[in-house]
């Protein structure tokens, strides 16, 4: 396991992003502008440039904000040239429901590392991939996690984009979106390229292999330990 796959951290808190960084199971690192707001960060490009500053090496995925394309086309151009390692996240289509398609393409052909996101279906993919330049590093992201809310497989989704980003040498699939940690052994499984993770599946590693014999010993004590630091009397 995690031989093939690549794990990217997804976060936007400056402390974790530079932590992750140093970590050899890290291979890359995204964030968007929700984990930003969510960290509380208000001036985009002074955060993206300090993060940056430190991380040289690593690819590191940031967001366009506008909506429509030729705003985002210029936000692209300008993500792009704050570092070699940097991709541009894309949405597959803006807040009107219309294909952002223009943009994915020139941007890509322009040499700009485009990273497609809010995937959710084999048509969102297709249509990504068909745009994608082949002479220029992309990613598409499946948000898998989102899919599984809805109550359906993302394996099944994730295999069928599989098979169509063969045509793009170029092309790396990311299983974004990630709930647990069970989805790394998943993804790995079917041929994924990448997955992104939060700090809180990242600390499960320790659990790998664990004995579930242990686990279940683990999981009385802390119960039996907080009913009685709590008191409690029937």
């Amino acid at each position: 396991m995690y031989k093939k796959i690549k794990i990217f951290s997804d976060s936007a808190s400056e402390k974790l992003m530079f932590s992750m960084n140093k970590n050899i199971k890290i291979d890359g690192l995204t964030t968007n502008p929700s984990l930003m707001r969510k960290n509380g960060i208000k001036n985009y490009k002074r955060f993206a440039l300090k993060v940056l500053k430190k991380i040289k090496k690593k690819p590191v995925s940031f967001e366009v904000f506008a909506d429509d394309e030729k705003k985002i086309i210029e936000q692209g151009k300008k993500i792009s040239s704050w570092g070699k390692n940097v991709y541009v996240k894309i949405p597959i289509i803006n807040t009107q429901g219309k294909y952002l398609t223009n943009a994915i393409r020139l941007l890509s052909i322009a040499g700009v590392k485009v990273n497609v996101t809010a995937i959710m279906n084999v048509s969102q993919a297709k249509i990504a991939i068909k745009n994608l330049s082949k002479n220029t590093p992309s990613y598409i992201s499946v948000f898998a996690g989102r899919i599984a809310d809805t109550g359906r497989d993302p394996v099944l989704i994730v295999k069928q984009i599989l098979k169509i980003i063969k045509s793009n040498k170029k092309c790396e699939l990311i299983w974004a979106s990630t709930r647990e940690f069970f989805n790394i052994i998943q993804a790995e499984k079917i041929g994924c390229h990448i997955i992104t993770i939060t700090e809180e599946i990242f600390l499960k590693f320790k659990f790998l292999n664990y004995s579930l014999q242990k686990f279940t010993k683990d999981t009385v004590i802390s119960f039996y330990t907080d009913a009685k630091q709590s008191g409690y009397e029937i």
